[in-house]
C-alpha cells in the first residue's frame, strides 16, 4: 500500500477508536444505580469499572451520586461540601485529560459533566452567579466536544438545557446572563436536543426523562406527558422515593386529583415501611404527611388522623417541621370531622 494512504488509514482508525464514550454500558449501569438511589451499589460498580472506564468519568459520577442524594433530601446541607470537593476532583481529572488529548471530544464531554453537579447545587442554594459562570463553562466544553466528535449524542443534553433555560429564564436571570456576556437561548432547539438524548443517548436517558418532566410541568403545559415520564422513572427506579413523591405532588398541584395523589403517597408509604426505598424513615414521614393531607380532602378523617398522629408522636425522631405539620393536620382533620 502507498505509505501516504497507509498513514491516512491509520489516522482514520485512530480517530474512530477515540470516538464516542469509552465503556458506555458500564457507566450507564452505574448511572442507573444512582437514579435508583442505590448509592452503595453505584460506589461498588465504580470501583469495578475504573479502569477500564476513564477516571474523569468515574470522578464525575461520584459527584453526580452526591447530587442525587442532596436532591432527594434538599433540606440536609451535610453533603454540600463533599459535593464541592468531589466536583473539584472531577474537574481536575477532566482538565488533565483535555490537556493530554485536546482533540478528544470525550474528554471535553466529561469536563462539562464534572461541572454539572456543582451547577445544580449552586442553583439549589441560590448561588445564581456561580451557577451561571459554571453553566457557561459547561456550554463551551460541550460545544467543543461535539465539534470534535459529533457522535457524542449525550452532549446535546447539557446544551439543550442551556438553550431552553436561557430562553425561558425570568428577566432577573436574563440580566445576569447579559452581564456575563452569555449567549441567548432557543426554547424549541433546546427541547429537541433533550428529546434527542432521551431517544438515542447512551448515558443520560434517565436524566433526560427527569429534566424533561420538569419542562413539561413548568413551561410546556403537558401535565399528562410529565406524569407518564414520572411513572416510567418510578417503575424503573422504585428505590428512589423522589419519583413517586413527584407523582403525588403533580397529581395534586396540576391535576387537582386528590385520589390519585393519595394513591401515590400510599405506594410510597408501603415502600418505606417495607424498607425498599432510600432513607425509609424520612420517606415514611413525608408519605404519611402527604397522605394525611389528601385524606382530609377526601373526607377520610379517621385515617388522616391516624397517619398524622404517627408523625406527631415520633418525638426527636422526626424534624420539628414535620411534627409541626402533623399537629396542623390533626387540628384541621378534627375540625373538619366535627363540622360534618
Amino acid at each position: 500500500m502507498n505509505p501516504r494512504l497507509l498513514a491516512v488509514a491509520l489516522l482514520l482508525v485512530a480517530r474512530a477508536a477515540a470516538a464516542g464514550l469509552t465503556e458506555a454500558p458500564r457507566l450507564a449501569a452505574v448511572y442507573d444505580s444512582i437514579l435508583d438511589a442505590r448509592f452503595d451499589r453505584a460506589a461498588d460498580q465504580l470501583k469495578a469499572s475504573c479502569p477500564p472506564a476513564p477516571e474523569p468519568a468515574c470522578r464525575g459520577l461520584e459527584a453526580a451520586a452526591l447530587w442525587w442524594q442532596i436532591q432527594i433530601a434538599p433540606e440536609n446541607h451535610d453533603l454540600d461540601q463533599r459535593l464541592e470537593e468531589a466536583s473539584a476532583r472531577a474537574i481536575t481529572a477532566a482538565e488533565a485529560w483535555t490537556s493530554r488529548e485536546p482533540r478528544r471530544g470525550e474528554a471535553w464531554f466529561y469536563l462539562a459533566g464534572a461541572y454539572a453537579p456543582r451547577v445544580q447545587l449552586h442553583a439549589l442554594r441560590g448561588n445564581n452567579l456561580s451557577a451561571a459562570r459554571d453553566g457557561n463553562r459547561i456550554r463551551v466544553a460541550l460545544e467543543r466536544a461535539l465539534a470534535l466528535d459529533p457522535s457524542l449524542t449525550d452532549a446535546h443534553f447539557g446544551l439543550g438545557l442551556y438553550h431552553y433555560y436561557a430562553d425561558v429564564a425570568p428577566s432577573a436571570l436574563k440580566v445576569l446572563r447579559f452581564l456575563l456576556l452569555l449567549p441567548g437561548g432557543d426554547r424549541q432547539k433546546g427541547l429537541q436536543e433533550i428529546l434527542e438524548v432521551r431517544n438515542r443517548g447512551e448515558l443520560l436517558r434517565g436524566e433526560a426523562d427527569f429534566q424533561l418532566h420538569l419542562l413539561y410541568l413548568w413551561y410546556e403545559h403537558k401535565t399528562r406527558e410529565a406524569m407518564q415520564l414520572l411513572s416510567e422513572l418510578d417503575r424503573r427506579y422504585p428505590h428512589n422515593p423522589l419519583f413517586s413523591e413527584r407523582l403525588a405532588l403533580a397529581a395534586d398541584d396540576y391535576l387537582h386529583d386528590a385520589a390519585a395523589s393519595a394513591a401515590a403517597w400510599r405506594t410510597l408509604l408501603d415502600r418505606a415501611l417495607a424498607g425498599t426505598v432510600y432513607l425509609p424513615q424520612r420517606t415514611e414521614i413525608r408519605a404519611r404527611l402527604g397522605l394525611a393531607a389528601k385524606l382530609i380532602a377526601l373526607r377520610q378523617y379517621d385515617q388522616a388522623i391516624a397517619h398524622a398522629t404517627v408523625v406527631a408522636n415520633l418525638g426527636a425522631a422526626a424534624p420539628d417541621s414535620a411534627r409541626a405539620r402533623a399537629n396542623e393536620l390533626l387540628r384541621l382533620a378534627r375540625a373538619r370531622q366535627r363540622a360534618n
